[in-house]
Protein backbone atom coordinates (compact mmCIF):
# COMPACT_ATOMS: atom_id res chain seq x y z
CA UNK A 1 0.00 0.00 0.00
CA UNK A 2 1.11 3.32 -0.88
CA UNK A 3 1.87 5.70 1.67
CA UNK A 4 0.19 9.08 0.65
CA UNK A 5 -2.80 9.40 -1.08
CA UNK A 6 -3.99 11.84 -3.82
CA UNK A 7 -6.83 15.10 -3.03
CA UNK A 8 -9.20 13.22 -5.65
CA UNK A 9 -8.31 9.77 -3.74
CA UNK A 10 -9.27 11.54 -0.39
CA UNK A 11 -12.46 13.26 -1.86
CA UNK A 12 -13.78 9.78 -3.22
CA UNK A 13 -12.62 7.64 -0.05
CA UNK A 14 -14.42 10.10 2.36
CA UNK A 15 -17.54 10.04 0.82
CA UNK A 16 -17.55 5.99 0.64
CA UNK A 17 -18.74 3.09 2.77
CA UNK A 18 -15.18 3.15 4.92
CA UNK A 19 -14.43 6.70 5.13
CA UNK A 20 -10.95 7.20 6.46
CA UNK A 21 -9.95 9.12 10.12
CA UNK A 22 -8.53 13.04 9.70
CA UNK A 23 -6.12 14.09 11.20
CA UNK A 24 -4.87 18.03 11.09
CA UNK A 25 -1.18 17.88 11.99
CA UNK A 26 -0.69 21.99 10.75
CA UNK A 27 2.85 22.71 12.24
CA UNK A 28 5.66 25.41 11.24
CA UNK A 29 8.96 25.21 13.25
CA UNK A 30 9.36 28.39 15.76
CA UNK A 31 5.61 28.76 14.71
CA UNK A 32 2.96 30.42 14.51
CA UNK A 33 0.60 28.20 15.96
CA UNK A 34 -1.73 26.09 13.86
CA UNK A 35 -4.20 25.48 15.97
CA UNK A 36 -5.58 28.89 14.73
CA UNK A 37 -5.63 28.35 11.01
CA UNK A 38 -7.24 24.76 11.92
CA UNK A 39 -10.19 26.52 13.19
CA UNK A 40 -10.39 29.42 9.92
CA UNK A 41 -10.62 26.04 7.96
CA UNK A 42 -9.89 22.61 7.56
CA UNK A 43 -11.21 19.00 5.52
CA UNK A 44 -14.36 18.31 6.72
CA UNK A 45 -14.58 16.03 10.07
CA UNK A 46 -10.54 16.68 10.86
CA UNK A 47 -9.07 16.27 14.20
CA UNK A 48 -6.46 19.32 15.12
CA UNK A 49 -3.45 17.28 16.21
CA UNK A 50 -0.38 19.05 17.93
CA UNK A 51 2.87 18.34 17.04
CA UNK A 52 4.45 19.41 20.20
CA UNK A 53 2.22 17.80 22.87
CA UNK A 54 0.22 14.99 21.06
CA UNK A 55 3.20 13.69 19.28
CA UNK A 56 5.88 14.48 20.90
CA UNK A 57 7.21 14.54 24.68
CA UNK A 58 8.41 17.28 27.21
CA UNK A 59 12.37 18.64 25.08
CA UNK A 60 14.94 17.78 27.06
CA UNK A 61 18.02 15.43 26.64
CA UNK A 62 16.69 13.31 24.44
CA UNK A 63 16.21 16.12 22.14
CA UNK A 64 13.24 19.43 20.96
CA UNK A 65 10.89 16.67 19.76
CA UNK A 66 11.55 13.23 21.79
CA UNK A 67 8.90 10.30 21.31
CA UNK A 68 6.16 11.16 23.39
CA UNK A 69 5.01 8.70 25.68
CA UNK A 70 2.74 5.13 24.20
CA UNK A 71 0.31 5.47 26.42
CA UNK A 72 -0.12 9.44 26.42
CA UNK A 73 -0.14 9.25 22.27
CA UNK A 74 -2.38 6.07 22.09
CA UNK A 75 -4.80 8.01 24.31
CA UNK A 76 -4.38 11.18 21.81
CA UNK A 77 -5.04 9.12 19.21
CA UNK A 78 -7.91 7.78 20.74
CA UNK A 79 -9.14 10.92 21.81
CA UNK A 80 -9.02 11.93 17.96
CA UNK A 81 -11.08 8.64 16.93
CA UNK A 82 -8.43 6.50 15.69
CA UNK A 83 -9.11 2.84 15.69
CA UNK A 84 -6.60 0.01 14.71
CA UNK A 85 -9.55 -1.11 12.01
CA UNK A 86 -10.15 2.35 10.43
CA UNK A 87 -7.76 3.72 7.94
CA UNK A 88 -6.26 7.09 9.22
CA UNK A 89 -5.35 10.04 6.54
CA UNK A 90 -3.03 13.19 7.96
CA UNK A 91 -2.56 16.30 5.81
CA UNK A 92 -0.41 19.45 7.30
CA UNK A 93 -0.27 23.17 5.59
CA UNK A 94 1.14 21.94 2.71
CA UNK A 95 5.54 21.47 3.51
CA UNK A 96 4.13 17.90 4.52
CA UNK A 97 7.00 17.19 7.96
CA UNK A 98 4.39 17.51 10.47
CA UNK A 99 1.79 15.00 8.21
CA UNK A 100 5.02 13.33 7.91
CA UNK A 101 5.54 12.66 11.83
CA UNK A 102 1.85 11.63 12.77
CA UNK A 103 2.91 9.23 9.96
CA UNK A 104 5.31 7.65 11.38
CA UNK A 105 4.69 7.54 15.05
CA UNK A 106 1.30 5.94 13.69
CA UNK A 107 3.13 3.09 11.60
CA UNK A 108 6.42 2.34 14.55
CA UNK A 109 3.25 2.01 17.03
CA UNK A 110 1.60 -0.71 15.04
CA UNK A 111 -1.26 1.18 13.25
CA UNK A 112 -1.66 -0.83 9.58
CA UNK A 113 -3.10 1.88 7.45
CA UNK A 114 -2.26 5.47 7.31
CA UNK A 115 -1.24 7.64 4.50
CA UNK A 116 -0.39 11.13 4.24
CA UNK A 117 -2.17 13.29 1.78
CA UNK A 118 0.29 14.22 -0.89
CA UNK A 119 0.49 18.26 -1.11
CA UNK A 120 -1.32 18.65 2.07
CA UNK A 121 -4.04 21.29 2.93
CA UNK A 122 -3.19 23.00 -0.77
CA UNK A 123 -3.75 20.06 -2.80
CA UNK A 124 -7.70 19.70 -1.55
CA UNK A 125 -10.18 20.85 -3.74
CA UNK A 126 -13.11 20.02 -1.68
CA UNK A 127 -14.94 22.42 0.59
CA UNK A 128 -13.37 23.44 4.06
CA UNK A 129 -15.24 23.27 7.31
CA UNK A 130 -14.84 25.13 10.39
CA UNK A 131 -16.86 22.76 12.93
CA UNK A 132 -15.12 21.37 15.34
CA UNK A 133 -15.75 17.93 15.53
CA UNK A 134 -15.93 15.02 18.05
CA UNK A 135 -15.81 11.75 17.26
CA UNK A 136 -16.15 8.91 18.98
CA UNK A 137 -13.13 7.59 20.96
CA UNK A 138 -11.22 4.89 19.11
CA UNK A 139 -9.47 2.13 20.00
CA UNK A 140 -6.12 2.59 19.08
CA UNK A 141 -3.91 1.02 21.30
CA UNK A 142 0.23 1.52 20.56
CA UNK A 143 2.45 -1.46 20.05
CA UNK A 144 6.00 0.26 19.12
CA UNK A 145 8.45 -1.09 17.12
CA UNK A 146 6.46 -1.67 13.93
CA UNK A 147 8.75 0.50 12.17
CA UNK A 148 12.96 1.16 12.43
CA UNK A 149 14.22 3.25 15.26
CA UNK A 150 17.61 4.37 16.12
CA UNK A 151 19.21 5.66 19.33
CA UNK A 152 22.72 7.80 19.18
CA UNK A 153 25.17 4.83 19.24
CA UNK A 154 23.14 3.45 16.57
CA UNK A 155 22.99 6.14 14.51
CA UNK A 156 26.82 6.91 14.69
CA UNK A 157 27.03 3.12 14.25
CA UNK A 158 25.24 3.09 10.75
CA UNK A 159 26.95 6.11 9.33
CA UNK A 160 29.97 4.23 9.52
CA UNK A 161 28.20 0.54 8.21
CA UNK A 162 25.40 1.59 6.30
CA UNK A 163 23.83 5.02 5.17
CA UNK A 164 22.86 7.68 7.29
CA UNK A 165 21.39 10.34 5.58
CA UNK A 166 20.73 13.83 7.32
CA UNK A 167 17.41 15.19 6.53
CA UNK A 168 18.45 18.83 6.94
CA UNK A 169 19.49 22.14 4.51
CA UNK A 170 23.04 21.56 3.26
CA UNK A 171 23.73 24.72 5.32
CA UNK A 172 23.00 23.02 8.55
CA UNK A 173 24.29 19.86 7.57
CA UNK A 174 28.22 21.62 6.69
CA UNK A 175 28.24 24.06 9.77
CA UNK A 176 27.45 27.12 8.05
CA UNK A 177 24.62 28.02 10.36
CA UNK A 178 22.90 26.77 12.92
CA UNK A 179 20.42 28.52 14.05
CA UNK A 180 18.37 26.22 16.94
CA UNK A 181 20.73 23.67 18.39
CA UNK A 182 24.06 24.16 20.49
CA UNK A 183 26.34 23.83 17.57
CA UNK A 184 26.31 23.43 13.74
CA UNK A 185 27.19 20.71 11.70
CA UNK A 186 26.83 16.99 11.72
CA UNK A 187 27.11 13.31 12.65
CA UNK A 188 30.65 12.03 11.77
CA UNK A 189 30.07 10.08 8.08
CA UNK A 190 26.26 11.22 7.37
CA UNK A 191 25.70 11.98 4.25
CA UNK A 192 23.33 15.10 3.42
CA UNK A 193 19.77 14.86 1.75
CA UNK A 194 17.74 17.61 2.12
CA UNK A 195 14.28 16.13 2.43
CA UNK A 196 12.94 19.52 1.09
CA UNK A 197 14.62 17.83 -2.44
CA UNK A 198 12.07 15.17 -2.07
CA UNK A 199 9.01 17.19 -3.44
CA UNK A 200 8.40 19.40 -6.19
CA UNK A 201 7.18 22.65 -5.90
CA UNK A 202 4.01 22.76 -4.87
CA UNK A 203 4.66 20.08 -2.18
CA UNK A 204 4.06 16.34 -4.02
CA UNK A 205 6.40 13.58 -3.83
CA UNK A 206 8.41 13.24 -6.72
CA UNK A 207 7.28 10.07 -8.24
CA UNK A 208 8.53 6.50 -6.57
CA UNK A 209 11.11 6.43 -10.11
CA UNK A 210 12.82 9.71 -9.69
CA UNK A 211 13.12 9.32 -5.61
CA UNK A 212 14.91 5.88 -6.02
CA UNK A 213 17.05 7.84 -8.42
CA UNK A 214 18.07 10.54 -6.13
CA UNK A 215 18.81 7.92 -3.26
CA UNK A 216 20.49 5.42 -5.21
CA UNK A 217 22.91 8.63 -6.26
CA UNK A 218 23.27 9.26 -2.45
CA UNK A 219 24.66 5.35 -1.81
CA UNK A 220 20.77 3.68 -0.95
CA UNK A 221 21.35 0.25 -3.30
CA UNK A 222 18.13 -1.13 -3.12
CA UNK A 223 17.04 -3.03 -0.03
CA UNK A 224 20.97 -4.02 0.38
CA UNK A 225 21.98 -1.36 2.37
CA UNK A 226 20.95 -0.68 6.08
CA UNK A 227 19.36 2.97 5.81
CA UNK A 228 19.05 5.60 8.90
CA UNK A 229 17.76 9.48 8.68
CA UNK A 230 17.64 12.08 10.56
CA UNK A 231 16.86 15.86 11.22
CA UNK A 232 17.15 18.59 14.08
CA UNK A 233 14.40 16.82 15.73
CA UNK A 234 12.89 14.38 14.27
CA UNK A 235 10.29 16.10 12.41
CA UNK A 236 11.33 16.75 8.72
CA UNK A 237 13.59 13.39 9.19
CA UNK A 238 10.29 11.33 9.07
CA UNK A 239 9.68 13.19 6.22
CA UNK A 240 12.64 11.60 4.30
CA UNK A 241 11.30 8.20 5.66
CA UNK A 242 8.48 8.68 3.82
CA UNK A 243 10.10 9.50 0.48
CA UNK A 244 12.38 6.35 1.31
CA UNK A 245 9.16 4.21 1.70
CA UNK A 246 7.35 5.69 -1.45
CA UNK A 247 10.48 4.57 -3.06
CA UNK A 248 10.61 1.22 -1.85
CA UNK A 249 13.41 1.52 0.50
CA UNK A 250 13.25 0.78 4.01
CA UNK A 251 14.12 3.25 6.80
CA UNK A 252 14.81 3.85 10.58
CA UNK A 253 14.75 7.25 11.73
CA UNK A 254 16.86 8.61 14.88
CA UNK A 255 14.17 9.98 16.15
CA UNK A 256 16.63 12.48 18.71
CA UNK A 257 18.21 13.66 15.68
CA UNK A 258 21.06 16.55 15.91
CA UNK A 259 18.87 18.16 18.81
CA UNK A 260 19.79 14.82 21.25
CA UNK A 261 23.12 14.69 19.20
CA UNK A 262 24.74 17.90 19.82
CA UNK A 263 22.98 18.43 23.51
CA UNK A 264 26.54 16.28 24.56
CA UNK A 265 29.44 17.67 24.48
CA UNK A 266 31.38 14.22 24.23
CA UNK A 267 29.78 13.31 21.32
CA UNK A 268 31.97 14.02 17.81
CA UNK A 269 30.82 16.84 15.38
CA UNK A 270 31.68 17.17 11.74
CA UNK A 271 31.79 20.15 9.52
CA UNK A 272 32.24 21.01 6.03
CA UNK A 273 30.60 19.47 2.74
CA UNK A 274 29.81 15.88 2.29
CA UNK A 275 32.59 13.87 1.97
CA UNK A 276 30.37 12.18 -1.75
Amino acid sequence: MTPIISASELLSESAGARPPVLLDVRWTLGGPPGRPEYEAGHLPGAVYVDLDTDLAGPPGSGGRHPLPDAEAFGAAMRRAGVSAGRPVVVYDGGLGWGAARAWWLLRWAGHPDVRVLDGGLAAWTGELSRETPAPEPGDFRPKPGALGLLDADEAAALARSGLLLDARAAERYRGDVEPIDRVGGHIPGAVSAPTTENVSGDGRFLPPDALRARFAALGAAGRSTPVGVYCGSGVSGAHEVLALEIAGIPAALYAGSWSEWSSDPDRPVATGPDPQ
